[in-house]
């Protein structure tokens, strides 16, 4: 067998998981089969007393035994698949021998009957992401959140923000949402200002003029016609309540009386038959301005005493006044100044033929029905409307209900989770689809990163959207429309790991051309390429050598590409044989470089997670980091030290010779022939022995000979995007059918995406196995 052909084995092995082994015929391949080649190669070191590296190979029992422990016959394979096992210093493994077990293993741990009924899975619960959350508000209500970019960061799971599993709640977070549901309502829906509230209060002894007379324990006492006053800017005109809380020395045979005057007219004469403190209150109306308010006694009686009977003496006395007032609200101040999300949402309003219940139970039936991506119920409807009917009943106005209402909902699970109802199989054990308004958020979810648009709505609605034709239209019609960019953004940014381009900071002293603007303009690019290959379903493979790409004039500068002038994006083709491809982008190049240095390891690690789908192993836990005393000279004679070491070299054999093909390119992505006075060595050995000088070498065994590793690499990937839940063995019949699939049509990328869509995982509720 050839040394190239060796290495793509993973890639070229005939598919098992379309086969319908029985039980029997499993342990029968088992033993008859796997079980020699692993005590031939395997149990020296892996048995159940020796188990090196924390790996345990004991012959398992049975097909079923080895499928209950498959995450470590799993990670065996990938050791065998990459040549690292068995080790160096052990007999070698003849390429038929290596082959047989690789298919072996795969065969028994990863058994399945790929028939018409296997598992699809199940997706966990799920709450909306923080890009999720933004882009379904603006659908939703027509207000950008911008502040959604600031919540508590999304965990990652498998890659990705948006997967079930890991995306929890905490409590900040919904401190948050509760904080956005009334800010977001309050932009959307534009109420007349509430009412101004004014009060000012005073005890008696701090009155104006109060000094002139007696006090005691906070009173003013007044005697004949003698007067006090509050004097104060009224901030605004309408009724005002005044409370006086007076009560007098009572004599004669009438109450004490207080005139009340504003500004010197009298309002009105309040008697005070009281001897302790009592309120009275007296409305006003005031204009607004500063205004004088006097509380003046009129009728003072006074008797001396005479013929043993004792003396007489009315006085009055204030203890303490209060002024208060409210504004009226003008909603007709607001009529002609309401935004086009205000009659949006509140469509219908109450009428003469429309009561206030039934035109707000309108409004948040299609409102909630919306939020909720799927019909409210009669029951969720009703209870709104009741949240709605204690607002009017406080006398908030229609437009407030509904604003409240509408906060209840955008803070509902059934708005931040993204429901869907349980299902078992049936008494045949048929794994059940997903119903039509399910299907539509899994799909604008999936293509949009938001909720489903008024279409994919009406074609739920209709019960329609089940049907192969119309769901193929639905998927070209969503990647034509400009929020498919949302699913480039977010799948292709944590797929190549963009995000990390914030965190890289290529030092300034050896890079001074990198600044924020041009890692920007990275970003920017290598997400405007993947576009493009999506928008014109380009085949999958041209990510790797699509020779062309998109750059305006400080980023043609920044890659030394004559002829382009001005800020905008303008289509580039290469004609250079270097250029062309994820590979050669400086924002891949500089996410996997050290801020002063290129990091082949980081590179070719990035090859074997991103395009190959087959990360290297973990180091195992036993192995001591090396002094950076004990490495010596180049680059590359440092990493064949690493290599030298056999606990490092099941890594870097893999990861090297990747890396060292792209030394080409600094540490920011910029062609060089030379470092530090020396020709650049681009060269390196593939396990298997194949040989590549360069970049070019490079992505031609990537395009030629591992492209149904790529394929596989970018369905899995996306696919896992698309669930929002890890893959599973069973998953494996799916992916199988869409690589088939896309084998069979050029690799469009149309045909990935309507293969994902239209796959069981995708359009079907299992069981988590």
């Amino acid at each position: 067998m050839q040394a190239h052909i060796r290495w793509l084995i993973p890639s070229l092995l005939v598919s098992v998981f379309a086969t319908t082994c029985s039980a029997a015929d499993l342990d029968k391949i088992l033993k008859s089969d796997l079980q020699p080649l692993l005590k031939t190669y395997c149990l020296d070191c892996h048995d159940a007393s020796s188990a090196e590296g924390g790996v345990a190979l004991e012959t398992p029992a049975s097909a079923l035994a080895m499928r209950q422990d498959r995450e470590t016959w799993m990670r065996a394979l990938r050791q065998v698949q990459a040549e690292v096992m068995p080790p160096s210093d052990s007999p070698e493994m003849p390429a038929e021998d290596r082959a047989a077990m690789i298919h072996l293993i795969d065969e028994v741990a990863n058994s399945i009957d790929c028939g018409p009924n296997v598992n699809p899975g199940k997706i966990t619960l799920r709450r909306l992401n923080s890009s999720e959350y933004r882009n379904t508000i603006r659908e939703l209500t027509g207000i950008d959140y911008t502040p959604a970019a600031n919540f508590p960061g999304d965990d990652v799971g498998y890659g990705f923000d948006n997967i079930g599993d890991v995306l929890s709640l905490p409590p900040l977070l919904l401190e948050k949402y509760l904080q956005a549901a009334e800010e977001i309502m309050g932009q959307a829906i534009k109420t007349a200002p509430g009412a101004q509230l004014f009060r000012v209060q005073r005890n008696g002894e701090s009155l104006g003029d109060a000094d002139k007379y007696g006090k005691r324990n906070g009173s003013v006492r007044l005697n004949s016609y003698g007067e006090v006053h509050l004097q104060e800017q009224i901030p605004f005109a309408g009724q005002f309540e005044l409370r006086l809380t007076a009560y007098g020395d009572q004599a004669g045979d009438e109450p004490v009386k207080i005139e009340v005057k504003v500004d010197g007219k009298l309002q009105r004469i309040v008697n005070v038959p009281a001897s302790d403190p009592t309120d009275y209150s007296v409305k006003l109306k005031l204009s607004k301005g500063k205004h004088k308010i006097s509380f003046t006694f009129t009728n003072d009686y006074y008797k001396p005493a005479a013929d043993g009977k004792k003396g007489e003496d009315r006085n009055a006395a204030i203890a303490h006044v209060m002024l208060s007032g409210q504004s009226e609200v003008d909603n007709s101040k607001v009529v002609g100044d309401l935004p086009p999300t205000h009659h949006k949402l509140i469509f219908v309003t109450p009428s003469r033929d429309r009561t206030p219940e039934s035109a707000a139970a309108e409004v948040i039936q299609r409102f909630a029905s919306r939020a909720f991506r799927r019909p409210a119920t009669n029951d969720e409807i009703r209870r709104l409307g009741m949240l709605a009917a204690e607002v009017r009943n406080d006398g908030g106005t229609f437009d407030e209900s509904i604003q409240v209402a509408f906060q209840a909902v955008l803070v509902s699970p059934h708005f931040l989770y993204k429901f869907e109802q349980p299902r078992q199989p049936d008494a045949n054990g048929v794994y059940p689809p997903v119903n039509a308004f399910e299907l539509a958020a899994r799909l604008s979810y999936f293509l949009w990163s938001s909720m489903p648009d008024d279409e994919l709505f009406k074609l739920a609605w209709n019960d329609s959207l089940h049907d192969p034709e119309v769901l193929a239209g639905q998927v070209r019609r969503m990647l034509k429309d400009p929020r498919s960019v949302l699913m480039v953004d977010n799948f292709a940014s944590q797929w190549l790991q963009l995000r990390n381009l914030s965190k890289s900071n290529p030092d300034q002293s050896q890079f001074p051309e990198f600044d924020d603007e041009i890692r920007g303009l990275l970003r920017r690019e290598t997400l405007t390429f993947f576009a493009a290959v999506m928008r014109y379903d380009r085949p999958i493979t041209e990510l790797l050598d699509g020779r062309f790409t998109y750059l305006n004039e400080r980023l043609a500068k920044f890659y030394g590409v004559p002829g382009i002038s001005g800020d905008e994006f303008q289509f580039v083709r290469f004609e250079d044989g270097v250029r062309g491809g994820l590979l050669t982008q400086a924002s891949i190049l500089t996410v996997t470089s050290n801020p002063t240095r290129t990091s082949p390891v980081k590179r070719g690690k990035w090859i074997l997670d991103n395009i190959l789908g087959t990360p290297p192993p973990p180091a195992p836990p036993n192995v001591p980091e090396l002094e950076r005393s004990e490495l010596t000279g180049t680059m590359r004679q440092r990493l064949v030290q690493h290599r030298d070491n056999p606990a490092c070299a099941s890594c870097h054999k893999l990861m090297d010779p990747l890396g060292f093909a792209l030394e080409n390119f600094d540490a920011i992505g910029q062609w060089r022939q030379q470092q530090d006075g020396l020709p650049v060595d681009a060269s390196g050995e593939l396990p298997g022995g194949v040989k590549i000088t360069g970049v070019e070498d490079l992505r031609k065994v990537l395009v030629e000979q591992q492209r149904e590793q790529f394929v596989r690499c970018v369905t899995e990937k996306l696919l896992t995007f698309a669930l929002g839940r890890g893959l599973e063995y069973y998953d494996k019949c799916a992916v199988d059918k869409i690589q088939n699939r896309l084998a069979a049509n050029d690799y469009r990328f149309t045909e990935l995406i309507l293969g994902i869509v239209q796959s069981d995982p995708f359009q079907k509720q299992g069981v988590r196995q």
